[in-house]
């Protein structure tokens, strides 16, 4: 039903749902809908979070695995243990000391207008471009 549909158009409905899930987030409960935070808490205070944050975890794994099931997921080559486990705490480290994630910026900071999201974005953008860049050794 759904693999004849063009690629961008995944992209294009998920960042719309995406977006949509943040504003409702934001409107109903007056929360932020940032992944790093919302795990934090569920991680620190497992016996005592807010119900909503795990509802929103859980619906965010299991919309993930149903949607799954009915698209065709390319097949990606498999990393060591020895270079995900870095890569997972330079990521956790990096959420921490800047305040949310890419992600959380990006959509949730963007949309309210956070200068210091911004910043951050573009220090993201900026970053990830010279990675590649340095990486496909064009310079």
């Amino acid at each position: 039903m759904l693999a004849h549909l063009h690629p961008y158009y995944f992209a294009a409905i998920g960042g719309i749902l995406i977006g949509l899930a943040s504003w409702l987030l934001w409107w109903g409960l007056g929360r932020i809908a940032g992944v790093s935070s919302i795990t934090a808490e569920v991680l620190t205070t497992p016996a005592n979070p807010e119900p909503w944050r795990w509802a929103f975890l859980v619906g965010l794994i299991m919309g993930g695995c149903l949607l799954g099931q009915g698209l065709e997921i390319p097949q990606l080559p498999t990393r060591s243990l020895g270079l995900l486990i870095p890569a997972g705490l330079l990521v956790g480290f990096g959420t921490v000391w800047g305040s949310g994630c890419t992600s959380g910026h990006g959509v949730c900071g963007l949309g309210r207008l956070s200068a210091r999201s911004l910043a951050a974005v573009c220090v993201f953008m900026v970053t990830g471009m010279m990675a590649v860049t340095l990486a496909r050794g064009v310079l």
